[in-house]
């Protein structure tokens, strides 16, 4: 586990940086989304500087040891910082060019402030900011664009967009988790250029999906991700081509939206029930290379997700197993947004659910009665109906009617002389 972070040491080393590199006669600024946060009024994540100062400068000035030389072909090199202040990407201005890969420069020279601007993506990424001097340096028209909450392309966005395809979904991620509006002129680009998200990594998209699913405004994210044809390409599974498939679409989005602080899984299986099959989202969890844990998770739900409807009502050996599961809250939390979202005044068996789960681990989830062992030992060859038989003791165990182990091995005792009956008589 890497240590934890704390704002108030990662701010202080990041103007001890920009201090250092001014000093060494150098300029240095802040860059990118931690001058975009702080405009915001949030705190910043992590840190970037943006120096003239060239990487072996860069080391020269904060020593070898401290340093680490990971992306100097690109101009960057990071810097480590005391405990709990974190690490700091120092990056020499520079300009990129040609984007052979759709996602890195095949080769970047070193340039001015300005030049390192225009390269990036979003005008509320290409501002700089100097601690020392208290001062913005806008070259992009960024901090106009964070007052309008306006997210644009710098320059051309059909270039922007040539050079990382990902950048594409960024500006819907952006939107989602900052709750903005996207440029039209950026907005048309994607739209035309929309295909090209599959020349990116799965893994670089799951991140971003990652993201949106569970933003602040992951339901107007999600609308324009559709709106700009990324359902299409990404999720054509998900896609609501009928009127009855639209009004799923527009209940999902609602459950979505009143879901409190939901994780990736349980915002994905949101949006995926009744759209998609269980036994049909496993291999696009796999496609968009999620863990198997992930995937597990997010099939589970959906599979269960009307299991603890009217709860109470239903035989407890159907319940207590959903109970026991470690996702049992996330079903919960998902179950209930959608009785609240469909209209569902009764939501009895939720309380209910709740109830048992302040139950004794050894009442909520007893040992069992019989074991294979067991079995083996009354006679029974090895097979299939080992599961079978156990699996209905069971059900019986939890629903009170084999109240012991010695009443679990008559059941069967009886079980298997009526089995033997049945043979005798074919």
């Amino acid at each position: 586990m890497p240590p934890e972070l704390d704002p108030k040491k990662q701010r202080q080393f990041a103007v001890w940086v920009v201090r250092q590199l001014r000093d060494a006669g150098f300029i240095a600024y802040w860059a990118g989304g931690c001058v975009r946060d702080q405009l915001l009024g949030r705190t910043p994540k992590d840190y970037d500087v943006a120096t003239n100062a060239l990487p072996d400068q860069v080391r020269q000035i904060f020593g070898h040891r401290r340093t680490f030389a990971v992306g100097a072909a690109f101009g960057v090199i990071t810097v480590n910082g005391p405990k709990g202040a974190g690490q700091i990407e120092v990056a020499t201005f520079r300009s990129d060019l040609g984007y052979s890969d759709g996602r890195h420069p095949d080769r970047v020279v070193f340039s001015s402030p300005r030049e390192d601007a225009l390269r990036r993506d979003f005008t509320i990424n290409g501002l700089f900011y100097d601690p020392i001097e208290d001062r913005v340096i806008d070259y992009v028209g960024g901090v106009d664009d964070i007052r309008q909450r306006i997210i644009r392309a710098i320059g051309d966005p059909y270039q922007r967009f040539a050079e990382d395809k990902l950048r594409m979904l960024r500006a819907v991620r952006f939107v989602a988790e900052l709750q903005f509006a996207l440029d039209p002129h950026t907005a048309a680009a994607i739209r035309n250029l929309v295909h090209q998200i599959r020349e990116v990594s799965q893994e670089r998209i799951l991140m971003e999906l990652e993201r949106l699913f569970v933003a602040p405004g992951r339901v107007e994210g999600l609308r324009l991700f559709r709106e700009l044809g990324f359902l299409d390409v990404l999720l054509p599974e998900f896609k609501p081509d009928t009127q009855e498939r639209e009004s799923v679409w527009e209940l999902n989005l609602r459950i979505l939206g009143a879901l409190p602080d939901p994780d990736f899984p349980v915002a994905f299986a949101a949006v995926a029930r009744k759209l998609v099959e269980p036994g049909e989202l496993s291999p696009i969890c796999k496609r968009l290379r999620m863990s198997n844990q992930v995937t597990d998770k997010i099939v589970w739900l959906v599979e269960h997700e009307e299991a603890l409807d009217r709860a109470h009502l239903r035989p407890w050996s159907e319940v207590q197993s959903l109970l026991i599961s470690p996702w049992i809250h996330d079903l919960l939390k998902l179950a209930e947004t959608r009785a609240i979202q469909e209209g569902t005044h009764d939501l009895t068996g939720f309380e209910w659910c709740r109830e048992r789960l302040q139950w004794p681990p050894e009442k909520l989830n007893p040992p069992v009665l019989l074991k294979g062992d067991d079995l083996h030992a009354l006679g029974l060859p090895p097979g299939p109906i080992y599961r079978e038989i156990l699996q209905e003791v069971r059900r019986a165990q939890l629903d009170g009617l084999l109240p012991s182990r010695e009443a679990a091995i008559e059941w069967v005792q009886r079980k298997l002389k009526s089995m033997d009956g049945v043979g005798e008589r074919t």
